[in-house]
């Protein structure tokens, strides 16, 4: 008998198929481990990456615009 409910236990745990239920308590499980930033570090850690995109898009359209530059007196207008 005994053999007979590990059987059917492991039967369900291999069970293909979606468990909305187990999916969405399992998701919550999850995010509770998540250590969330506090709103003074997501301001400070947004702006930081947002001055880094507009530092390096800056840095292409400079680069690039010397090239320009450069290839225009190269190979003339």
């Amino acid at each position: 008998m005994a053999k007979k409910d590990e059987a059917q236990e492991t039967q369900e745990i291999t069970a293909p198929g979606f468990n909305p239920t187990g999916f969405f308590k399992e998701t919550r499980e999850e995010l509770d481990k998540v250590v969330w930033p506090s709103r003074q570090q997501l301001i400070s850690e947004s702006l930081a990456v947002l001055l880094m995109v507009i530092l390096s898009a800056s840095l292409i359209y400079f680069v690039d615009n010397f090239f320009n530059w450069g290839a225009g007196k190269v190979f003339g207008p």
